[in-house]
């Protein structure tokens, strides 16, 4: 498959800042049954870009735009090829071991509630590790409703679990807490994902997990959807948690009244609008 993939964000200000620097992990990798075919960035003031690998091995590009200006805005472009593998992810920089992805962080730090659900999904699906890991998925899939509303970025696994409420972040944050829990390694997937429901525009990109598993690998989980990542995922950058994948991440220097817009548009290439299949 095919995937166009525009990403764009763009801050507002109120009072225009000296300076904003920002830090972008927006533009995937080549790996099996993934192909960047092409990608640009785009920004909206006239500053240097500087490309980088990051500690995971993402690609990280970094700015300063000098002010002032009321508005800033961040575009990625793009088409990916993708295959379905089943989710299972091969091909890919692994500069550490897996169990450093056993690391509880802020965000994903196991409560007693979270440990006592990862227990019970252990008790049902027995101690196989590949079962146990879908299981978990399916059980966060029925366990918390998708809500855009009740939580922030920097809700906390615990918090988004005693809501029983939130976003992929927040259901990925908490298959880490329970998988770590477990004694699996675990990490947080940033990403895209494409619907076939005509529904090309959403509001952010996607988020899901992947677990290592002996023998396999890493393998990727997607408790929002309750399935393994297919061709329609497209994954850019790894990390402990949001904040180490996070997409865009930055600080500002004077000004005030920062106000953020995001809108995502991914659609497979060739595929008939709407108005064209009913045709």
């Amino acid at each position: 498959m095919r995937i166009r993939i525009s990403h764009a964000t763009t801050y507002h200000y109120a009072t225009p800042p000296k300076s904003v620097t920002q830090v972008l992990r927006l533009t995937p990798r080549n790996h099996d049954g993934q192909y960047v075919v092409n990608w640009r960035i785009e920004l909206s003031q006239d500053c240097q870009l500087h490309q980088r690998d990051g500690a995971f091995g993402n690609v990280s590009h970094s700015f300063t735009a000098e002010g002032p200006f009321d508005e800033l805005s961040v575009t990625v472009v793009g088409e990916v090829d993708t295959q379905d593998t089943h989710g299972i992810v091969t091909g890919t920089i692994e500069r550490f071991p897996p169990a450093l992805f056993l690391r509880d962080t802020d965000l994903t730090e196991a409560d007693p509630a979270i440990i006592a659900f990862a227990d019970d999904v252990r008790d049902k699906a027995g101690p196989e590790t590949l079962g146990l890991m879908h299981g978990l998925m399916l059980a966060i899939n029925d366990a918390i409703t998708f809500d855009t509303d009740p939580t922030l970025v920097t809700t906390t696994a615990a918090e988004a679990f005693e809501l029983k409420r939130g976003v992929c972040q927040d259901g990925t944050h908490i298959f880490l807490a329970a998988a770590r829990h477990l004694g699996v390694p675990a990490r947080y997937v940033s990403g895209h994902f494409y619907r076939e429901d005509d529904a090309a525009a959403q509001d952010a990109g996607h988020a899901w997990a992947e677990a290592y598993i002996e023998k396999l690998g890493w393998v990727g989980f997607d408790p929002t959807n309750g399935i393994s990542p297919t061709e329609a995922h497209v994954r850019v950058a790894i990390g402990l948690d949001y904040l180490g994948a996070a997409p865009v991440r930055g600080t500002r220097y004077g000004g005030s009244g920062e106000t953020l817009t995001v809108a995502v548009n991914v659609d497979q290439v060739g595929r008939p609008s709407q108005s064209q299949s009913q045709s």
